[in-house]
């Protein structure tokens, strides 16, 4: 069961494309994987600049991030090709954060796309948020045809608190009339304004070559 997540997006504009993606597939996600906690590993490619990647890590919770497994690889004990890249790469999202809906569901392997959404809010509108996300926002989504999974998450520590992760069978799905009807509801065009920080990546799958 997955409780948490870990997110990282990047801009690799000034990194050899083939390094990038050696150092990615040969090291830091098999280092990752082998701590205990982390469930699974998906790389993504957005769609609008194939030089923005994303990786998403399903973990036991988000606490994972902080034991002796991890400690040992992360942060000032990353490897030496790690701090290399380093100088070649954006961040453009690291989030951390623990699934609130549906609650421990795991990120599914079919997936032909994915968008991922983060952002925060006014605190005097948080409540209501949560209750738009709950009962009517997410419930919606995960309904349009196509949408595999849909998952929220709240974190700490990052730029955007909250954050939406829809796995999809195609990338048209986004752009479907039955996406904006469930996405622009009257409670949506109510609380869009409150929205800041937004961040938005629609990706498809990293295939290695």
């Amino acid at each position: 069961m997955a409780k948490g997540i870990l997110i990282a997006a990047m801009d690799f504009t000034a990194s050899p494309e083939d390094e990038f993606n050696d150092w990615y597939d040969t090291e830091h996600v098999p280092e990752r994987l082998r701590v205990p906690g982390f469930i699974n590993a998906q790389r993504w490619i957005s769609t609008e600049n194939p030089k923005h990647s994303l990786a998403t890590y399903d973990l036991d919770s988000v606490g994972v991030l902080n034991s002796p497994g991890y400690n040992a690889i992360g942060r000032e004990n990353s490897s030496p090709w790690t701090k290399r890249t380093q100088r070649f790469r954006k961040s453009l999202m690291r989030y951390e954060g623990e699934q609130l809906v549906p609650g421990d569901k795991v990120a599914p392997e079919s997936a032909a796309a994915v968008m991922v959404i983060g952002m925060n809010i006014a605190p005097e509108h948080e409540h209501e948020f949560h209750e738009w996300y709950n009962t009517e926002h997410l419930l919606g989504l995960t309904a349009v045809p196509g949408v595999l999974c849909a998952r929220r998450y709240q974190g700490s520590g990052a730029t955007q608190k909250y954050v939406a992760i829809y796995h999809l069978n195609s990338p048209d799905v986004v752009r479907s009339d039955a996406w904006r009807k469930a996405a622009d509801t009257p409670w949506t065009l109510k609380l869009r304004p409150h929205f800041t920080d937004r961040f938005r990546f629609d990706g498809r799958p990293y295939v290695r070559r």
